[in-house]
Protein backbone atom coordinates (compact mmCIF):
# COMPACT_ATOMS: atom_id res chain seq x y z
CA UNK A 1 0.00 0.00 0.00
CA UNK A 2 2.81 2.11 0.57
CA UNK A 3 6.37 2.86 1.27
CA UNK A 4 7.91 4.76 4.44
CA UNK A 5 10.27 7.28 3.49
CA UNK A 6 11.17 9.57 6.06
CA UNK A 7 10.62 10.49 9.54
CA UNK A 8 8.78 13.98 10.05
CA UNK A 9 8.77 15.94 12.75
CA UNK A 10 9.57 14.79 16.61
CA UNK A 11 6.34 12.90 17.83
CA UNK A 12 6.93 9.88 15.46
CA UNK A 13 5.27 10.97 11.87
CA UNK A 14 6.26 9.44 9.09
CA UNK A 15 6.10 10.64 5.25
CA UNK A 16 4.86 7.80 2.94
CA UNK A 17 4.64 7.42 -0.68
CA UNK A 18 1.81 5.84 -1.87
CA UNK A 19 1.06 2.55 -4.11
CA UNK A 20 -3.16 2.47 -3.34
CA UNK A 21 -5.24 5.21 -5.23
CA UNK A 22 -7.57 5.29 -2.07
CA UNK A 23 -5.24 5.89 0.81
CA UNK A 24 -7.90 7.80 2.95
CA UNK A 25 -9.60 4.34 3.02
CA UNK A 26 -7.25 2.03 3.75
CA UNK A 27 -4.82 3.98 6.19
CA UNK A 28 -7.67 4.15 8.50
CA UNK A 29 -7.56 4.37 12.64
CA UNK A 30 -6.80 0.37 13.68
CA UNK A 31 -5.89 -0.69 10.32
CA UNK A 32 -2.82 -3.27 10.85
CA UNK A 33 -0.21 -3.50 8.22
CA UNK A 34 2.65 -5.73 7.45
CA UNK A 35 6.34 -4.55 7.30
CA UNK A 36 8.03 -5.91 4.87
CA UNK A 37 11.82 -5.67 6.08
CA UNK A 38 15.04 -7.04 5.76
CA UNK A 39 15.32 -10.32 7.63
CA UNK A 40 17.73 -8.21 9.84
CA UNK A 41 15.80 -5.50 10.58
CA UNK A 42 14.07 -5.89 14.09
CA UNK A 43 10.53 -4.43 12.54
CA UNK A 44 10.76 -8.42 10.46
CA UNK A 45 8.03 -10.19 10.77
CA UNK A 46 6.34 -7.87 12.78
CA UNK A 47 2.86 -5.39 12.06
CA UNK A 48 1.89 -1.84 12.97
CA UNK A 49 -1.43 -0.62 13.70
CA UNK A 50 -2.18 3.11 12.19
CA UNK A 51 -3.04 5.79 14.48
CA UNK A 52 -3.49 8.52 11.81
CA UNK A 53 -2.99 9.79 8.53
CA UNK A 54 -2.41 13.15 7.70
CA UNK A 55 -1.55 15.19 5.01
CA UNK A 56 0.96 18.27 5.19
CA UNK A 57 1.32 20.15 1.56
CA UNK A 58 -0.48 17.35 -0.02
CA UNK A 59 1.57 14.77 1.39
CA UNK A 60 0.32 11.87 2.79
CA UNK A 61 2.17 11.32 6.70
CA UNK A 62 0.96 8.80 8.64
CA UNK A 63 1.07 8.69 12.20
CA UNK A 64 1.52 4.27 14.18
CA UNK A 65 0.21 3.30 17.16
CA UNK A 66 3.13 2.72 19.56
CA UNK A 67 5.80 5.24 17.46
CA UNK A 68 6.00 8.06 19.34
CA UNK A 69 9.66 9.84 18.79
CA UNK A 70 11.75 10.45 15.64
CA UNK A 71 14.12 7.57 16.64
CA UNK A 72 11.57 5.00 16.66
CA UNK A 73 10.00 5.90 13.24
CA UNK A 74 13.72 6.59 11.85
CA UNK A 75 13.78 2.54 12.11
CA UNK A 76 11.09 1.88 10.00
CA UNK A 77 12.28 3.89 6.94
CA UNK A 78 12.44 2.33 4.00
CA UNK A 79 10.08 -0.15 5.03
CA UNK A 80 7.04 -1.20 2.84
CA UNK A 81 3.56 -1.56 3.98
CA UNK A 82 1.22 -4.51 3.01
CA UNK A 83 -2.09 -5.70 3.48
CA UNK A 84 -3.63 -9.00 3.81
CA UNK A 85 -5.65 -9.90 0.70
CA UNK A 86 -7.16 -12.99 -0.69
CA UNK A 87 -4.56 -14.37 -2.57
CA UNK A 88 -7.09 -15.28 -5.56
CA UNK A 89 -8.81 -11.97 -5.79
CA UNK A 90 -7.73 -9.60 -8.56
CA UNK A 91 -8.25 -5.66 -8.30
CA UNK A 92 -11.31 -4.61 -9.85
CA UNK A 93 -10.15 -2.35 -12.30
CA UNK A 94 -8.94 -3.74 -15.94
CA UNK A 95 -5.05 -4.79 -16.05
CA UNK A 96 -4.55 -4.54 -12.32
CA UNK A 97 -2.57 -6.71 -10.26
CA UNK A 98 -1.24 -6.78 -6.27
CA UNK A 99 2.64 -7.12 -6.38
CA UNK A 100 2.60 -10.72 -4.56
CA UNK A 101 0.33 -11.56 -7.75
CA UNK A 102 3.26 -10.77 -10.12
CA UNK A 103 6.08 -11.87 -7.91
CA UNK A 104 6.69 -15.41 -9.11
CA UNK A 105 5.54 -15.14 -12.63
CA UNK A 106 7.02 -17.41 -15.41
CA UNK A 107 8.17 -14.55 -18.25
CA UNK A 108 7.83 -15.64 -21.74
CA UNK A 109 9.95 -14.09 -24.79
CA UNK A 110 8.74 -15.06 -28.41
CA UNK A 111 7.15 -18.24 -26.85
CA UNK A 112 10.47 -19.37 -24.63
CA UNK A 113 10.45 -18.78 -20.80
CA UNK A 114 13.50 -16.50 -20.17
CA UNK A 115 13.06 -15.88 -15.93
CA UNK A 116 10.87 -15.22 -13.36
CA UNK A 117 9.57 -12.20 -11.78
CA UNK A 118 10.91 -11.80 -8.35
CA UNK A 119 10.38 -7.95 -7.54
CA UNK A 120 8.38 -5.75 -8.37
CA UNK A 121 9.59 -1.71 -7.26
CA UNK A 122 7.18 1.49 -7.64
CA UNK A 123 9.20 4.30 -9.30
CA UNK A 124 8.21 7.73 -9.94
CA UNK A 125 8.14 7.33 -13.29
CA UNK A 126 6.45 3.83 -13.79
CA UNK A 127 6.64 0.16 -12.29
CA UNK A 128 9.93 -1.70 -12.97
CA UNK A 129 10.07 -5.48 -12.76
CA UNK A 130 13.07 -7.49 -11.60
CA UNK A 131 13.22 -10.81 -13.60
CA UNK A 132 15.51 -13.40 -12.76
CA UNK A 133 17.22 -15.26 -15.59
CA UNK A 134 20.01 -17.74 -16.10
CA UNK A 135 22.36 -14.39 -16.31
CA UNK A 136 21.26 -12.32 -13.57
CA UNK A 137 18.75 -9.93 -12.89
CA UNK A 138 17.13 -7.83 -15.82
CA UNK A 139 14.65 -4.97 -14.79
CA UNK A 140 12.34 -4.78 -17.02
CA UNK A 141 10.05 -1.43 -17.23
CA UNK A 142 6.29 -2.60 -16.25
CA UNK A 143 4.36 -0.79 -19.45
CA UNK A 144 2.46 -2.08 -21.97
CA UNK A 145 4.47 -2.07 -24.93
CA UNK A 146 7.23 -4.15 -23.13
CA UNK A 147 4.50 -6.29 -20.93
CA UNK A 148 2.32 -7.39 -23.37
CA UNK A 149 0.13 -9.82 -21.19
CA UNK A 150 -0.10 -11.14 -17.71
CA UNK A 151 -2.21 -14.34 -16.93
CA UNK A 152 -1.82 -14.48 -13.21
CA UNK A 153 -3.94 -17.76 -13.53
CA UNK A 154 -1.86 -19.52 -16.08
CA UNK A 155 1.43 -17.89 -14.03
CA UNK A 156 2.68 -15.93 -17.16
CA UNK A 157 3.80 -12.51 -18.01
CA UNK A 158 4.20 -12.18 -21.94
CA UNK A 159 7.09 -9.47 -22.64
CA UNK A 160 8.38 -7.54 -25.50
CA UNK A 161 11.50 -6.20 -24.54
CA UNK A 162 13.74 -3.74 -27.06
CA UNK A 163 16.58 -5.14 -28.34
CA UNK A 164 19.83 -5.21 -26.02
CA UNK A 165 17.13 -5.00 -22.64
CA UNK A 166 18.08 -9.21 -21.78
CA UNK A 167 21.39 -9.27 -24.20
CA UNK A 168 23.23 -6.75 -22.23
CA UNK A 169 23.56 -9.81 -19.13
CA UNK A 170 24.63 -12.40 -21.68
CA UNK A 171 28.33 -13.25 -21.72
CA UNK A 172 29.54 -11.38 -25.15
CA UNK A 173 31.46 -14.36 -27.04
CA UNK A 174 34.24 -12.58 -28.58
CA UNK A 175 35.06 -10.71 -24.82
CA UNK A 176 35.84 -14.93 -23.77
CA UNK A 177 38.49 -14.90 -26.47
CA UNK A 178 40.98 -11.97 -24.97
CA UNK A 179 41.97 -12.33 -21.77
CA UNK A 180 44.24 -9.61 -19.89
CA UNK A 181 47.55 -10.70 -20.70
CA UNK A 182 47.08 -12.70 -24.12
CA UNK A 183 48.39 -9.31 -26.06
CA UNK A 184 52.01 -10.31 -25.25
CA UNK A 185 51.14 -13.79 -26.40
CA UNK A 186 49.95 -12.15 -29.90
CA UNK A 187 52.95 -9.96 -30.56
Amino acid sequence: MGRLLKAHGLKGAIKLELYTDSPNERFVPGAVLKLQVPETSPWFGKTVTVKELRWYNQSPVIFLEGIEDRDASEQLIRAILLIDTDADALPTEEDAWYDHQLVGLKVLRDGIEVGTITRVDHLPSQDLLTVNTASGDVFVPFVKAIVTSVDVVAGIATITPPDGLFEVNEPNDDSAKTKVGDEDAAE
